[in-house]
């Protein structure tokens, strides 16, 4: 084989090393458009699909994670295969996680389907939508080992705090206003945290990518924006 180890079976390990990781990834991908999906439309049904389906992800990464042992243990690899090993294992944690996360919107999809009133939900849906592209272009900085797409992913991550501290103080003023929604209004904060933490481990799985084609870490801090943590509720205007 041109250009391929002197074991062939070990490029056939790794071969499917990569097929288990984007599988991962398909699934977590899928599992949030769904979770998406039911947060927006109130689909208890949906959501519920994605908290059953958290366990076909959990059980790839055991998978994944008996494959790098395995080839850790017997082929001893170097550069480029050690990097494609090491970055599949810290890739499928991110994945696992993203998948928790995935499941955790669906539960307040659940939660929320429930509501005698719901609030509205649509300024989430551009949040959601910028993650789930950012999990797709991920994908394919993977498999194509493109570090300039997964660069363009990372850099996406600010874009996503912004949105998230956006909708902080949108809700927090809706709150104010609306007493009824306080209910309502808290578990979409949550699920919005949920959606800006799948967007931080989709930006983590960018930064192995880069590790992974180039031998190094991006240089420099990545952009965040989240400014959450100094958003206040607005002041009562006073009476007349």
């Amino acid at each position: 084989m041109a250009g391929g180890h002197t074991v062939a079976a070990f490029d056939a390990e790794l071969m499917a090393l990569r097929s288990a990781i984007d599988r991962m990834a398909a699934l977590v991908e899928t599992q949030f458009a769904l979770a998406l999906e039911a947060l927006a439309e109130a689909d208890a049904a949906k959501a519920t699909a994605v908290v059953e389906g958290d366990a076909a992800i959990d059980r790839l990464e055991l998978e994944v994670e008996a494959m790098t042992i395995r080839l850790l243990a017997l082929r001893q690899p170097m550069a480029k295969d050690l990097r494609d090993i090491v970055a599949a294992l810290k890739i499928a944690s991110n994945l696992e996680r993203m998948g928790d996360f995935a499941g955790s919107v669906a539960k307040r999809a659940v939660t929320l389907a429930g509501l005698s009133a719901v609030p509205p939900v649509g300024s989430l849906t551009w949040m959601g939508r910028t993650v789930l592209e950012m999990i797709g272009d991920m994908r394919r900085a993977y498999a194509g080992q493109d570090s300039a797409l997964a660069t363009a992913v990372r850099n996406r991550d600010g874009e996503v705090d912004a949105a998230y501290t956006s909708l902080f103080r949108e809700f927090l003023t809706y709150m104010m206003e609306t007493p009824a929604q306080i209910t309502g209004c808290t578990h979409l904060l949550f699920a919005a945290k949920s959606i800006e933490r799948i967007g931080d481990h989709a930006t983590n799985v960018a930064e192995n990518i880069c590790f992974l084609v180039e031998g190094r870490l991006p240089s420099g801090e990545r952009p965040k924006e989240d400014l959450s943590s100094f958003a206040v509720a607005p002041a009562s205007k006073p009476e007349a």
